[in-house]
């Protein structure tokens, strides 16, 4: 009878620390797989183009993981040519220099009508070049 409780309790010991073995590894996994797809996201310093439902679009550096949010954020605004006004002005206001200056601003995916990386040779682009 020892013998067999003996065997038994090695083989759930076993199973226990194949079990923790697995486990740890498997946290590890997921963390460095988290660790990686923070650093990614955060090391992309492309600008996008988010359009919200209020007729707003802001432009900035776009996150997805954890919350929808952009950070170095500025607004486009629309104006008419005073010359011409069959043409629009656009420019880019940066929230920093606002009332409320945030320095990332989180967004309801649900507001959200479509979002996009700006083009490299587009009018936004050589904008924000030009304000660094």
């Amino acid at each position: 009878m020892d013998i067999e409780n003996s065997k038994l309790k090695n083989m759930s010991k076993s199973k226990l620390f194949v079990g923790l073995g697995v486990l740890i590894l498997l946290v590890l996994v997921l963390v460095l797989g988290y660790m990686t797809f923070v650093k990614n996201n955060q090391s992309q310093k492309s600008y996008s183009v988010v359009y919200l439902t209020s007729g707003e679009v802001y432009v900035g550096q776009l996150s997805l993981f954890p919350k929808m949010s952009l950070s170095n954020v500025y607004l486009l605004q629309v104006a008419k040519d005073s010359k011409d006004a069959s043409k629009n002005n656009f420019s880019l206001a940066p929230l920093k220099e606002s009332l409320w200056s945030p320095n990332r601003v989180y967004l309801n995916r649900g507001q959200v009508i479509f979002y996009g990386k700006v083009g490299e040779g587009s009018k936004i682009a050589e904008t924000l070049k030009q304000a660094k």
